[in-house]
């Protein structure tokens, strides 16, 4: 997606990852491959740029694999419990991006509606998409008793 950004921009597929690592490894390597994820990926693409998208994406990306993990390790693993553990981490890390951005940037009229532009509405493909495909990839990983 790095070619096409408006591509990248929709799906986020640095998400995926990051929230898969929060099932599957837990809260502490989930946190650290979405803190290392964004900065890994500006040194061998030159995407996103570091500061202040990559810094505000490694924040993001961090809650997003704590909070899957910790919620994951509390709940059943079940459909529910994927789907009780992957909305709270989509909502936070959004909340934690905003925050991210705002300290970086700043908070103006444009920039608040730039944010939820981004972290909503310009997401929803990936946020669809997320919402699918996460909870069928642990499943089908549960079913082949890779997870338990």
């Amino acid at each position: 997606t790095g070619q096409i950004p408006e591509i990248g921009n929709m799906i986020s597929p640095m998400h995926f990852p990051v929230l898969l690592c929060g099932f599957i490894c837990g809260a502490p390597y989930g946190a650290l491959v979405g803190l290392i994820l964004p900065p890994v990926r500006f040194l061998l693409f030159q995407m996103p740029p570091l500061y202040p998208v990559g810094l505000a994406m490694a924040f993001e990306m961090a809650t997003y694999g704590l909070v899957s993990g910790l919620v994951y390790s509390r709940v059943q693993h079940n459909i529910k419990g994927i789907y009780l553990s992957l909305v709270p981490a989509m909502i936070v890390g959004r909340i934690v991006w905003g925050i991210a951005q705002v300290i970086l940037m700043g908070l103006s009229g444009g920039s608040f509606q730039a944010f939820i532009a981004g972290a909503l509405i310009n997401a929803v493909p990936a946020i669809v998409l997320q919402l699918i495909l996460i909870p069928l990839i642990i499943a089908a990983l549960q079913k082949a008793k890779i997870l338990k």
